[in-house]
């Protein structure tokens, strides 16, 4: 692989272009792309050109850049987590249809939740997740599901680290923190009301596949009326039938 001056690979240089995109940046100017990237402009253009020529980027009328369709081609075909979203696609509208708001699932990636699959409908609560969105295990019911589910050194990373505070249920002190992931491990589930925003409460349960381990987190988005319990039994039903539908471990 070629390098530059710096010991920099371009293929180095081409992630990094990648990664300043964003849901809530879904398309840049060169300019903002070179800035965000610390490239020269001249050199992120050169690579911008070469990565839309491949399908991998794509150029606006305007000029300004996005994700090309070609990269979310190649990504369907590479994702681990394919068989996941497919098993758990029929659950998730059938669940959909039961809670009439958001319902959604979340994998563990590092030391973020990723959302994989969000079914939602006109006026329902608000949700802050997005499909192939992130958030901080501590304030969102997956994360917390998660990493109550996790390894010993990741609970232990969540809980030294300092913790954004969304709102003022958001959990932020380390100790309430190890308390919650402690009934979570012996509840089977948890319900945060009003951890990211104020009118909406997170209810969240695990996935397990055949082998009994945890692979995903599934949650449902509701109203912050004190109601969100309702929806514990619904979710651990369709838990556990993805869990059934998840080809069995080798």
């Amino acid at each position: 692989m070629p390098r530059v001056a710096t010991g920099e690979s371009v293929l180095s240089r081409a992630v990094r272009i990648f990664e300043v995109f964003s849901a809530a940046q879904p398309d840049l100017t060169v300019t903002e792309i070179a800035r965000r990237t610390g490239l020269h402009v001249a050199t992120a253009s050169r690579l911008v050109a070469e990565l839309v020529g491949h399908g991998l980027l794509a150029r606006r009328d305007d000029g300004r850049v996005r994700i090309g369709v070609r990269m979310w081609e190649l990504a369907q075909r590479a994702s681990p987590t394919l068989s996941l979203r497919e098993a758990a696609m029929p659950f998730l509208e059938d669940l959909h249809a039961v809670v009439g708001h958001h319902v959604q699932l979340g994998v563990l990636d590092g030391d973020e939740v990723l959302f994989l699959e969000r079914l939602s409908a006109p006026g329902s609560v608000i949700n802050y997740t997005r499909i192939a969105g992130r958030l901080p295990l501590h304030a969102s019911s997956s994360g917390l599901v998660l990493t109550a589910f996790g390894s010993r050194e990741l609970q232990e990373r969540v809980l030294a680290r300092p913790r954004e505070r969304f709102t003022a249920q958001t959990i932020t002190d380390a100790a309430r923190l190890r308390a919650v992931l402690s009934g979570i491990r012996r509840d089977g589930h948890v319900i945060t009301p009003g951890h990211i925003h104020p009118d909406a409460a997170g209810t969240a349960v695990p996935v397990r596949d055949a082998g009994g381990e945890v692979v995903a987190a599934l949650s449902a988005i509701v109203p912050n009326d004190g109601q969100a319990f309702t929806v514990v039994p619904v979710l651990q039903a369709a838990a556990r039938g993805i869990g059934r539908a998840l080809a069995p471990t080798s």
